[in-house]
């Protein structure tokens, strides 16, 4: 997968570029004693990605690495040239005067734990999504978060682009007319894209710690692939819903100015990726909210090269691409029908056309206006969601992916696996979490 979302969404540049730049968000250069020093927790994959992220922002000193398999640490040392110290205890990074900020890239059902656990250490959080293993959690840390005087930040990354910011003004400003549907994919036809990892020939009880990987979760013998495919199964991850939908719910809650859908239907299934995992690989859900729907999918079974994001409107429509924003305009065509009145007579279809102003057969008088071109719209890059993070806690910022912006997308999509485990329509309170089932 050269090109991922996740890629795209870093390299196109940063939220609301346009405001924030001009408003004094931009990263100032730092002394040595003015850097923010940043423990990461969870060094997998993704967590690597964002130890690359953080560490060539002038602003940042790489403190301590905490993971549970000695391979990432390993590999943590070699990216930070032997600086940061390494550990297999997060409590240690928490521990560390060195550290201000945590950056955390765990498991799904670790998160609230250790995002409360920081909290309380004063430490300033970056919680990758989704934010929450469950409903409930979203509540526990905005709650913490209020108390704590902190920045948290959410990573989902999709409402910091600029993109999303020039989305977002092109619907507020009315260009699409009425929005009365939002449709967003991803397609994925790989190993790589279904979470299959390749596992270290190293990985052993001895190399990784078994028993605080599980946690919370149900107790199991010791299987490497779960460890390190942990997103294909329930006890650690939302699987699609909450890996993949919630980039998009993100994005789709900033540029629509909503809060949260008010139920989803979502239908699905495992049908292409049988090893062992109990979550669906092909999933699809249609969300509801005030005046508008959203129709959500992934597919992990097939490369199909589909927009992942269309927003249509009644005046015009948007293709938001990888890289890319396309709008087509739609011109509203004149209101005289032809099928419409292949049931009148003769002589009253003949009067219809002429009263307005056509020829009796029904051909227009005037050369009939077609849709404008489409255009793609520009924009320009800012600071990236990592750089934002590290500018609110430096100059005192306020966060550009709150805790209650990380609990409704996280909720939203907690609700569409509610619905495709229950079978059911999920409804649900975002303010007070209650779900009704019908």
């Amino acid at each position: 997968m050269p090109y991922t979302r996740r890629h795209f969404l870093n390299s196109a540049g940063a939220a609301v570029v346009y405001r924030l730049v001009d408003s004094g968000f931009a990263l100032k250069a730092a002394a040595a004693n003015d850097k923010v020093g940043v423990g990461f927790i969870g060094s997998g994959i993704r967590g690597q990605q964002l130890l690359d992220e953080f560490k060539v922002i002038p602003a940042v000193r790489p403190a301590m690495v905490a993971d549970l398999y000695d391979g990432c640490l390993e590999r943590a040392k070699e990216q930070t040239n032997g600086v940061a110290k390494t550990t297999r205890r997060y409590e240690d990074v928490l521990d560390s005067k060195e550290v201000d900020a945590v950056v955390i890239a765990t498991p799904d059902h670790w998160h609230k734990k250790i995002v409360l656990d920081a909290l309380a250490a004063g430490k300033h959080v970056y919680v990758e999504k989704p934010m929450t293993w469950s409903i409930e959690e979203g509540f526990e840390i905005m709650r913490a978060v209020e108390g704590a005087g902190k920045v948290l930040q959410v990573g989902s990354q999709g409402k910091t682009s600029a993109l999303t910011a020039r989305a977002r003004e092109i619907v507020k400003s009315g260009e699409l007319g009425q929005v009365t549907m939002i449709r967003m994919a991803n397609h994925r036809n790989s190993a790589e894209g279904a979470w299959v990892y390749p596992v270290p020939p190293d990985a052993s009880p001895e190399t990784l710690d078994w028993e605080r990987f599980l946690g919370s979760a149900p107790p199991r013998p010791f299987d490497p692939k779960v460890f390190f495919r942990w997103r294909c199964w329930w006890d650690y991850s939302g699987g699609v819903a909450t890996d993949l939908f919630v980039h998009l719910l993100t994005w789709l809650h900033f540029v629509m100015d909503v809060k949260a859908p008010k139920s989803a239907v979502s239908q699905g299934g495992l049908y292409r990726w049988l090893d062992g995992r109990n979550v669906p690989d092909v999933m699809n859900t249609l969300y509801e909210y005030d005046g508008f729907v959203a129709d959500m999918y992934v597919h992990l079974a097939s490369g199909y090269p589909t927009p992942p994001t269309v927003i249509l409107g009644t005046k015009g429509s948007i293709e938001v691409g990888w890289s890319k924003l396309v709008v087509q305009p739609h011109i509203e065509p004149p209101d005289v029908q032809a099928y419409g009145t292949l049931n009148f007579p003769k002589r009253l279809r003949e009067q219809y056309f002429l009263s307005h102003g056509y020829t009796a057969d029904g051909r227009s008088k005037k050369k009939e206006a077609k849709d404008p071109p489409a255009k793609e719209v520009k924009v320009e890059e800012g600071p990236s969601h990592t750089e934002l993070f590290i500018i609110s806690v430096r100059d005192g910022k306020p966060s550009q992916e709150t805790a209650a912006e990380g609990h409704y997308a996280a909720g939203a999509g907690h609700l569409a696996n509610i619905s495709y485990r229950n079978h059911c329509r999920a409804s649900w309170d975002p303010d007070t979490g209650e779900v009704r089932e019908s």
